[in-house]
């Protein structure tokens, strides 16, 4: 391991890098400014999201490991906003003596379901029941098992829904089974909601953890995010916290660790885990006292962690979705301009990304005391953001 100096930006103070342009950078970017910290941001283009804002932008191929080091070598530790760097690369980081966080044993965990499930079930983690599948008669054997229709998951690389397919029977999973992909099949779970449990813990071991939360899917997209989690008992609650800073201690997992959970009339199931901020916990921008991003980066320093209470009895979380592109109104800027006139308490976040249909450009955020009345306010906004049309 090679000896590292350590490398300060103004006031002293550490600089943090960050692989990864998307939507995440840009919002640890904005709490890194308050912390007066340098962020360093590795990004694929000029155009993405935190390459519109940041400072400390360089432009890379975040597979290749010449980049990888020329980027580590500018930052005392390196964390991500993305789960695609092979884990071969961070382990030559590694072993240059480089800080990474996650480190690639702890993340290879969200990089690879297959990966996942097996460890999680060696754990006494509950999970779905859930198979490897390269064949038609290995995955009819497993149907026999658990009955279809059955989840055929890709083991690597989905998100958002692709990389996903139900199938109800072998000849409908032909396309899939010829693809190549590495597969993983499960049950498909007969599930109430999705609750989602985020924590955070630093290298010394404190953890901190965000009241649980429902997150509503639609086509694999979330599209909301509600917290704390309506109907939800305080014992169920600790049972999903108390899972996700477990999972965070077995896994050595160094700042933000996301768990998606299925929520079944026989208890919890874990779904997926990402080690990096995410969706679900955008709402702690303006609905905790510490937000994701500013967390993520006290873990990934070892600074000590901030508080997670709430600020308002309810939050609501809403995604901005993108609709038609050629915008027959005055576009975004007049969209606000209503907005906001509408609802000067909305808090609104755009992450300068080309609007495509059904992508994640934005989020809408409310806050109040009445449940029903903040969720048709954050869900009105981020429509209205969509296809500036208000809701009936």
């Amino acid at each position: 391991m090679t000896e590292r100096i350590a490398v300060r930006g103004a006031m002293g103070l550490p600089v943090v890098g960050m692989v990864g342009g998307g939507q995440l950078s840009r919002m640890t970017h904005q709490a890194s400014i308050a912390l007066g910290l340098s962020l360093r941001v590795l990004a694929d283009k000029t155009h993405d999201s935190a390459a519109l804002v940041a400072n400390g932008v360089e432009i890379g191929d975040h597979t290749s490991l010449e980049d990888l080091r020329a980027f580590a070598a500018q930052c005392e530790v390196v964390t991500f906003d993305h789960e695609h760097v092979p884990g071969d690369l961070i382990e030559a980081l590694e072993a240059d003596g480089v800080q990474v966080h996650p480190s690639a044993a702890a993340l290879r965990h969200a990089q690879d379901k297959l990966v996942m499930r097996e460890r999680l079930s060696g754990l006494g983690v509950p999970v779905p029941p859930f198979c490897p599948v390269a064949t038609r008669e290995q995955l009819a054997g497993f149907a026999r098992h658990v009955g279809w229709p059955l989840v055929l998951k890709a083991a690597t690389g989905g998100y958002d829904g692709k990389g996903v397919w139900v199938v109800s029977s072998a000849e409908e999973a032909e396309e899939v089974l010829a693809s190549g992909l590495r597969l993983v099949a499960e049950q498909f779970v007969p599930l109430q909601r999705e609750l989602a449990a985020v924590v955070a813990r630093s290298p010394y071991g404190q953890a901190a953890a965000w009241p649980v939360v429902e997150t509503v899917q639609s086509d694999g997209i979330c599209v909301e995010v509600v917290a704390p989690a309506p109907r939800l008992s305080e014992e169920r609650a600790l049972e999903a916290q108390g899972l996700a800073l477990r999972l965070a201690d077995e896994l050595d997992v160094v700042g933000v660790l996301a768990v998606e959970l299925f929520e079944t009339a026989d208890g919890l199931l874990v779904n997926e885990l990402a080690m990096r901020p995410h969706n679900s916990a955008h709402w702690t921008i303006e609905g905790a006292r510490t937000s994701q991003f500013e967390q993520h980066l006290r873990a990934v320093l070892d600074y000590p962690l901030g508080a997670t209470q709430l600020t308002a009895p309810w939050v609501v979380m809403a995604n901005v979705l993108g609709g038609d592109p050629d915008l027959e109104d005055g576009g975004f800027d007049e969209r606000l301009h209503m907005l906001f006139a509408r609802d000067p308490a909305l808090k609104v976040h755009l992450y300068g990304k080309e609007v495509r249909p059904g992508r994640k450009i934005g989020h809408v955020t409310a806050l109040g005391g009445d449940l029903d009345d903040v969720r048709r306010r954050a869900r009105g906004g981020a429509d209205y953001l969509k296809d500036g049309q208000w809701p009936s």
